[in-house]
């Protein structure tokens, strides 16, 4: 047995998908894509073959994670409660002595991680071993004892959210990678992502079915054009669709099997993939698939569950409660009349476009500071 395998069966790894990633804009990072593919996966071919076996700590765009072939576990209790709550999760499902946590939003991770790790830590009979790049300690970089859960349990109970807090309380030894300063640079905002590759702003609009988003989305996108926005909609559809018809060639193409169909004429193409998503497609999976680089705003349609900015449409005439309330990505609501909010936000008028108009291009403005 080579020295990697030898290794290698020692460790479970648990890569931290489970975040609500609030500085990202809400979206699930593991499906925001870099070089052609989302950051999940290139975490995945860096630290699968490290270890025996792999787990994805994920509380979100479930249908998409399992797609990757992986056991998903979701946290031992709600709340998207950090980083502590998922290594809980981890230790709690691992079957090893050993248990190697990784974000999800690290890309470059070395190829020889784990074997360092668990040298040092067996070294120097640490309980938790934590990578350093050569400037500071990458807290969620961490090998550790399975049976440290207890501890991390009660730690939770208490009220304990610091990672470096409850470190302190264990034999902790820091292994140094200052040879590989680059291996650790992650992707927790999107001005950290835009270094990597170009992103657009994203403004999402939900409502009560009724309210009108479509039909302002017709007067809006018109506007932002004429004022040199690149606009590109994403829309979630709840139910099924069919954008080719009987009869046509691709349409029959498609029907006979082909998984994917590409159709290209001058001026306009349309792929269309048969896939099934599940109840809730992935949003981050979603953007992905868009050219950035042609885009400076996304607006979308739907997708509520998505902590990404939006704006609520709301009309009292449809007598349906405001979103708002719940939803604490709500940054404005266009309305029929003033409202008596249980926050304070911007107002608009629904029926006033150029209105609306102004708010996102503030917005945007904003975002590409």
């Amino acid at each position: 047995m080579s020295e990697l395998n030898k290794y290698a069966e020692k460790v479970t790894a648990v890569i931290l998908a489970g975040g609500m990633a609030r500085r990202m804009g809400g979206m699930d990072k593991g499906w925001v894509e870099l070089s052609g593919k989302p950051l999940i996966s290139h975490v995945l071919e860096t630290i699968r073959p490290q270890v025996g076996r792999c787990l994805i700590n994920a509380n979100r765009s479930m249908d998409a994670y399992s797609a990757l072939g992986m056991p998903i576990v979701s946290d031992l209790e709600g709340d998207f409660q950090g980083p502590l709550m998922g290594m809980a999760t981890g230790l709690h499902h691992a079957p090893t002595d050993w248990v190697m946590f990784v974000p999800c939003d690290t890309p470059s991770l070395p190829d020889d991680l784990v074997n360092r790790m668990l040298k040092m830590a067996e070294a120097s009979g640490a309980e938790i071993a934590v990578a350093n790049d050569g400037n500071r300690m990458q807290s969620v970089v961490a090998l550790m004892r399975r049976e440290l859960l207890s501890s991390l349990q009660t730690a939770l109970k208490e009220g304990e959210r610091k990672v470096d807090r409850w470190y302190g309380q264990h034999k902790v030894v820091e292994v140094d990678f200052s040879d590989k300063p680059d291996a650790f640079v992650n992707v927790n905002s999107r001005d950290e992502l835009a270094e990597l590759q170009q992103m657009p702003a994203l403004l999402g609009f939900v409502a009560w079915s009724g309210t009108g988003k479509t039909t302002l989305f017709r007067k809006l996108i018109p506007l932002l054009k004429e004022q040199g926005v690149r606009v590109g909609v994403i829309k979630h559809a709840h139910h099924k669709f069919d954008i080719d018809h009987p009869g046509k060639d691709s349409y029959e193409l498609r029907k006979s099997g082909a998984d994917q169909m590409l159709i290209s004429s001058h001026t306009r193409w349309a792929l269309m993939v048969e896939e099934d998503q599940g109840d809730y497609p992935s949003f981050a999976r979603m953007l992905s698939r868009m050219d950035h680089s042609t885009l400076d705003l996304v607006l979308v349609e739907g997708f509520k569950r998505e902590a990404i900015p939006k704006i609520e449409l709301h009309r009292t005439v449809l007598e349906k409660d405001l979103i708002h309330p719940t939803d604490d990505s709500v940054i404005a609501i266009a309305a029929d009349r003033p409202l008596a909010l249980q926050r304070e936000i911007p107002q608009l008028d629904i029926n006033d476009e150029t209105a609306v108009l102004q708010f996102v291009l503030d917005y945007l403005a904003e975002q590409q500071r």
